[in-house]
């Protein structure tokens, strides 16, 4: 029963775009918390560490309402933990480890559209490597059509310059990369273990990682305030809500149907900052609109199936 309707797609749309939306709402969250905390944008090491911080309370958070909600302390097997940690070094270590260098060195608009990649490359992944599912020419259109969505948007009024380093373009590639493979292994591995827990056991490593490593590299924390705890929190139930909902769609649906989403993400961010940041015509315009056009159709195209499919 569950299954069936978890599959269902409107559901998926649905919790889906929750996702998005929590993680578009995220990004000012992100930047107001630096401040808060005293963390300067080109201080690696501390936002490595605000990150470790950051997932390792999602990952409390996750197993606490999981040992609620089946009223009882959980244990963790032997082989929960060997996915978990499998994971996390993918999801939560690759993916973030390298998106914070990248992001200190490359512009906004190249980052976003580069990030963008990372739903494309999950799909092509789960269909071309791990042939969990079968590539067609509906799911590569609806691909390309999100993709082009998120360059329309970044591109318009602002230039692209064709410069690539390793610790910019490069680390944001490799980060994408441990984004797609996170993605598959999280629909591979949910058929062995509660996509739940798996979630909130591969948080808690690989927040205590990056922890670790935001350390080791000198990063600290210059200013603890209420505001900044409120930040923390806000950010950790952002994680754990999202990146759940979105481990158990994985769970009950192929790559491709969830995956095509993330396109809405980068929409979300804008419009979400230029609420919160009044900057409603510079969100609202031509650029976004072609944007929502094509990330929707891209979206349609993917999730309508054809008799002999």
């Amino acid at each position: 029963m569950k299954k069936r309707y978890l599959t269902r797609n409107w559901v998926v749309g649905f919790l889906a775009v929750i996702c998005c939306v929590l993680w578009g709402s995220a990004i000012t969250t992100i930047k107001k918390g630096y401040f808060l905390m005293g963390i300067d944008s080109s201080d690696t090491a501390a936002i490595i560490l605000f990150a470790g911080l950051r997932f390792t309370l999602a990952g409390v958070l996750v197993i606490i309402f999981e040992c609620i909600h089946q009223k009882k302390v959980i244990r963790f097997t032997t082989r929960m933990m060997k996915l978990a940690f499998l994971l996390c070094l993918a999801q939560t270590v690759g993916q973030y480890f390298f998106f914070y260098i990248g992001v200190a060195h490359t512009s906004g608009v190249k980052s976003s559209i580069i990030t963008g990649l990372g739903y494309f490359f999950a799909i092509l992944m789960s269909c071309l490597i791990f042939k969990t599912e079968k590539i067609n020419k509906r799911k590569l259109t609806g691909c390309i059509l999100g993709f082009a969505g998120v360059v329309v948007m970044n591109l318009m009024g602002n230039q692209l310059d064709m410069g690539f380093r390793l610790s910019g373009e490069g680390a944001l590639l490799l980060a994408q990369i441990a984004y797609a493979l996170s993605t598959v292994l999280i629909n591979k591995f949910s058929q062995k273990e509660a996509p739940v827990l798996l979630s909130g056991c591969q948080f808690f490593l690989g927040g205590l990682l990056l922890t670790g490593a935001g350390l080791c590299m000198g990063g600290r924390i210059h200013k603890i305030t209420g505001g900044a705890i409120l930040i923390l929190l806000y950010l950790a139930f952002v994680s754990a809500v999202a990146y759940t909902l979105w481990s158990v769609l994985l769970a009950y649906n192929e790559v491709s149907k969830v995956a095509i989403y993330g396109f809405v993400n980068p929409l979300c961010s804008v419009l979400l900052s230029a609420a919160v940041l009044g900057e409603i015509a510079q969100a609202f315009n031509a650029g976004t609109l072609a944007a929502l056009l094509l990330v929707s159709v891209g979206i349609c195209i993917v999730n309508w199936k054809l008799p002999q499919e």
